[in-house]
């Protein structure tokens, strides 16, 4: 979405600075050869906003070598598709 590459201290200085109190949980991980697709729940502590996000991630002798991540802000139905009655909440 925003066009970046970090090394990796910058990737790891961008998540552990990251504004606010962050929690998450891990719920798939999938391996094919070298490959790793993960899905995490992310979520503020305060409940306010949560996304959900997939990576891609290859390893090459046992060290990451690139990472694609997409991430996806959880939120309500879009009013659009209320007022037309498609589709319905899932929980």
């Amino acid at each position: 979405n925003t066009n970046e590459k970090f090394s990796v201290d910058e990737f790891i200085k961008a998540n552990c600075d990251y504004p606010g109190t962050w929690g998450c949980n891990v719920e798939r991980i999938e391996k094919f050869d070298s490959l790793y697709i993960t899905v995490v729940h992310v979520f503020d502590l305060a409940e306010t906003i949560s996304f959900h996000t997939i990576s891609f991630i290859k390893v090459f002798e046992e060290k990451i070598a690139s990472i694609d991540e997409y991430w996806s802000e959880d939120g309500e139905i879009p009013g659009w598709r209320v007022e037309k009655g498609i589709g319905s909440k899932i929980k």
